[in-house]
């Protein structure tokens, strides 16, 4: 993973909530709150959470006698999400998953939605996780699956491979869909401590847009993608030609595109 996949600048951040959320983030948002079944939670971490569709979902679904700690190693992300704002309140922290600032058994669950894959040291963020679980606590992340059976991704990585053919930028296949092999998930988890084998599902969803364009822009601008287009060319061509690809592969009008992801549950 390059030492930049991590970083969302404010720009990303902008482009991230608007076009990328709705696009793949809230059909699991809901689904993710749904895995909590710890009993008598009291004390929930949120680490990578974005813009905050999670945290949205969380304070929404969860019972407002419990606390929800918010934290995300990109400044602006949570700013972003704290402006959008959520049902009840929520302390956002900036914190890295690596180094979490928070004391031993602090809570009950953690919850991580598609922030896995960015962490460059996977084993070292889920040892962190546990620590800062309580007994019997529970851990819940998602991560994407792999990038084949992601279509809008699939066809922005293949499209942009015909405009940079010499050094394609790869950041999609590399990290965002990097991480999907569920007994490497289940060998890190171990390494990191949890005693007990994780549960993990499958589970499909649809991404809709009213026209492909959201797709081109929501990949090109309001991922890291949009650095390494940049270093290598003109970002609105490259988004223009995603465009098209999309427009071929779905159609000009609404499209509708399959993405999968794994959530994966696992007791302290």
């Amino acid at each position: 993973m390059s030492a930049d996949d991590s970083v969302f600048t404010g720009a990303v951040a902008k482009f991230y909530e608007t076009y990328m959320v709705p696009l793949i983030f809230e059909p699991y948002a809901a689904v993710m709150v749904q895995q909590m079944t710890a009993p008598d939670i009291s004390e929930v971490l949120e680490i990578a959470a974005g813009t905050g569709v999670v945290t949205r979902a969380l304070a929404d679904g969860l019972d407002d006698r419990v606390s929800i700690v918010a934290t995300d190693l990109n400044q602006a992300m949570l700013d972003q999400a704290a402006a959008i704002g959520t049902a009840r309140p929520v302390e956002w922290r900036q914190a890295d998953a690596l180094r979490l600032p928070f004391a031993d058994a602090s809570f009950d669950a953690v919850i991580c939605q598609f922030g896995a894959m960015f962490f460059p040291d996977k084993v070292k963020a889920f040892a962190e996780a546990r620590r800062v679980l309580r007994p019997g606590g529970q851990f819940v992340f998602s991560t994407w699956d792999r990038i084949a059976v992601n279509e809008f991704a699939d066809t922005v990585t293949t499209a942009l491979q015909s405009v940079f053919p010499a050094d394609p930028p790869r950041f999609l296949a590399r990290t965002p869909h990097g991480y999907h092999d569920p007994s490497a998930i289940t060998l890190d988890l171990a390494r990191a401590g949890f005693s007990t084998p994780p549960q993990i599902s499958t589970v499909t969803a649809r991404s809709r847009a009213e026209s492909p364009h959201v797709p081109a822009i929501a990949y090109c601008h309001g991922t890291p993608l949009r650095d390494e287009i940049e270093a290598r060319g003109n970002l609105d061509h490259a988004t223009t030609a995603a465009e098209r690809a999309l427009a071929q592969q779905f159609g000009t009008g609404a499209v509708d595109g399959k993405i999968q992801a794994h959530i994966v549950s696992v007791r302290s």
